[in-house]
């Protein structure tokens, strides 16, 4: 009979073990390794604590065993103190009989369910903590027992393989993007772009050729206005490529955000477009003043323009210019510029020794450029 149980549990423990190991989503992953867990030693709850980066709280609670209704009844996760917290302070196997009993318990929030026995041990990739295991209220026993706490440790070692392998495919998955928009943005730049100039160059030379047919040279020039526009364009594709595999969170994508969120005013999305690399030549504080422009200007827009289309632009060379154009009621007078709105966007650009001004759009509405200098007065070349 010894012989028979034995091989039962080792067969548990290798169907748990493969369970784990079938996805490579690690968020799916985390939830199967909850499931397979609380049923290897016949848990009522069970739940995986993932630790904060400090290893000192929680940043990510998986639980299984607890409905939908009651999760929602009890509000925040559990962020690892008490008996949860236990484990990270001390991350050895522990095993209670009653965890009301232990001296950091301090008992559950409203809607809680009740709660007994408890298991918990910790999950170690390498020589690091990645987060612990917490098993409650043995289903067909009063606690749960030595070999139960084996087979949690067990699997436990299981899953930081398989955590591990999950998280290491992520990373390969990166770098492989991170090489495929590297080589989309080369190609971009070095095939396609230089195309669209040879091809703008040769209608502009075109123009010559034509004489006095004014239609005709109307639409050339249409045609070569219209290339620069999609050139415009490729580039932010480019930079827009480059900034997302090289530097997350710039002045970029800092800029696809506030137009993003500028769109639910206005009513629809912005065109955006970069020239230069606006992600690396932009200080930091010139960026922080830029952005705030940037977010200040598309507000007066959507609160006074009456615009149906908003073009912005930020361009880097020696100096960063961002451009909001408009094709609303027309730049602000003395009358109609009220609140400190405009002080603040100039104030930004002086204290930069840039500069801001508004003008006439050709075809109606206003432009707004503003301007600061990407290295400090006196710097260096």
């Amino acid at each position: 009979m010894e012989d028979r149980a034995a091989l039962s549990t080792r067969r548990d423990l290798l169907h748990a073990v493969l369970a784990i190991a079938s996805d490579l989503d690690l968020g799916a992953m985390l939830h199967r390794i909850v499931e397979a867990t609380v049923e290897l030693v016949g848990a009522q709850y069970g739940a995986l604590g993932v630790l904060d980066e400090a290893g000192i709280g929680l940043a990510q609670f998986i639980t299984v065993g607890i409905d939908d209704s009651t999760h929602h009844a009890i509000g925040h996760l559990p962020d690892g103190h008490g008996i949860l917290g236990v484990l990270i302070a001390d991350p050895r196997p522990l095993r209670l009989p009653d965890l009301r009993a232990h001296p950091d318990s301090y008992g559950f929030p409203p809607h809680h369910p009740p709660m007994r026995s408890f298991l918990g041990a910790p999950i170690r990739i390498r020589d690091n903590v990645y987060g612990n295991l917490y098993l409650t209220d043995k289903i067909d026993a009063a606690e749960f027992s030595e070999l139960d706490e084996e087979l949690v440790v067990g699997l436990a070692s299981a899953a930081a393989v398989a955590i591990d392998n999950a998280r290491l495919h992520a990373q390969v998955q990166s770098l492989a993007l991170v090489h495929d928009r590297e080589r989309i943005a080369r190609d971009l730049h070095d095939t396609v772009i230089q195309r669209l100039f040879a091809t703008g160059l040769s209608l502009q030379a075109t123009v010559r050729l034509v004489g006095d047919n004014a239609e005709v040279v109307e639409r050339v020039e249409q045609a070569v206005d219209d290339l620069d526009v999609t050139i415009k364009h490729i580039r932010s594709a480019i930079f827009g490529l480059s900034s997302t595999a090289l530097k997350s969170n710039g002045v970029a994508d800092r800029t696809m955000s506030l137009v993003g969120d500028a769109a639910t005013v206005l009513g629809f999305e912005p065109r955006v477009f970069f020239d230069g690399p606006v992600d690396t030549m932009v200080p930091g504080v010139v960026a922080a003043d830029l952005l705030a422009t940037m977010h200040e200007a598309l507000t007066n827009v959507a609160r006074h323009a009456r615009a149906t289309r908003v073009d912005v632009s930020v361009a880097v060379g020696d100096e960063v210019v961002l451009t909001v154009a408009d094709d609303g009621v027309g730049p602000p007078t003395e009358d109609t510029a009220t609140g400190r709105g405009l002080g603040n966007m100039a104030e930004r650009a002086k204290r930069h020794g840039g500069t801001l001004r508004f003008d006439c759009a050709p075809t109606g509405g206003t432009i707004l450029v503003w301007s600061a200098p990407t290295r400090p007065p006196g710097a260096g070349q």
